[in-house]
């Protein structure tokens, strides 16, 4: 089963969660953990994985040969993302914008593209204990998350539980992640903010058609409105975390919920139960 963590803003907790269940259910069934939080991944830092591998992730990107190149600007009208520019009758081209889909080369009528790679971030492979673990990291200056995340996800190996740390908000970098999922886990705060962003988060979900449930980290601050938002939408709220100074100061130290107050380990243990079960409904109620 893959289920992604994920949240409608950063700073809510969701790898706090993502780290802490992998960790409560490791002894009992296989579990890997895919970071896909490619622009600042941390969930390293909680389980300190041992890496083993890592693979370069590369787009095809266009070259120009300039002896065949007319600068009939073809291949700049056919670019959605205006990777290419044409100036003084030549073309000039711009790898940090490029999809790698190639319209570019099929619309130039002189042959005068041809692809070359171009290296956009790396895939970085290791274990954790039991737990198998996989991370990808973007290049410093590269736009371009989606690519990586696909590749991070080709990784998942298929048995047991893959937890999927999404990056925060409801952009393309998170549909990339999120998509093809068999479950959503959305971690939002009791606040203002986190209710404006589960709401943009639970649209995102709802649109892509994956069943999800709600977490509500420090729950103890702020108001109700976000579990008053849930019981009106018919939204499971399946785990609450109460806020504690000594669970910050875990967190701050690196530490992991369930290994410094074991107390946690039956409820991350219950959350996965309740996975199971709304898996399970969602998966009869589509059959029928």
């Amino acid at each position: 089963m893959l289920v992604a963590v994920a949240s409608g803003k950063g700073g809510t907790g969701k790898t706090t969660i993502a780290v802490n269940l992998a960790l409560a259910l490791a002894e009992k069934i296989p579990v890997q953990v895919l970071d896909c939080d490619v622009e600042e991944p941390n969930a390293h830092l909680f389980l300190q994985p041992v890496f083993q591998q890592e693979e370069p992730v590369t787009l095809p990107v266009p070259e120009v040969d300039n002896a065949r190149c007319d600068g009939c600007g073809r291949c700049s009208e056919a670019c959605a993302f205006h990777a290419l520019a044409v100036a003084g009758g030549r073309v000039i081209t711009f790898p940090e914008m490029c999809h790698g889909c190639g319209a570019c080369i099929a619309a130039c009528p002189q042959g005068a593209l041809a692809e070359k790679t171009y290296r956009i971030g790396v895939v970085a492979r290791g274990r954790a204990g039991r737990i198998d673990f996989v991370q990808g990291k973007i290049d410093v200056g590269v736009p371009l998350a989606p690519p990586v995340i696909r590749a991070v996800k080709k990784q998942a190996r298929g048995e047991g539980l893959t937890l999927l740390d999404a990056p925060p908000g409801t952009s393309c970098p998170v549909v990339a992640a999120v998509k093809d999922c068999n479950f959503c886990l959305l971690v939002t705060e009791p606040t203002p903010f986190g209710l404006n962003d589960l709401r943009l988060a639970v649209g995102m979900v709802r649109e892509l058609g994956i069943p999800f449930a709600v977490v509500i980290n420090r729950s103890t601050l702020g108001d109700l409105r976000v579990e008053r938002y849930c019981r009106h939408e018919g939204i499971p709220v399946l785990l609450k975390i109460p806020f504690n100074k000594r669970y910050a100061a875990t967190y701050a130290q690196g530490k992991c919920l369930v290994q410094e107050y074991p107390d946690w380990a039956p409820a991350f243990a219950g959350l996965w139960r309740e996975i199971e079960r709304l898996v399970a409904q969602h998966a009869g109620i589509a059959g029928n």
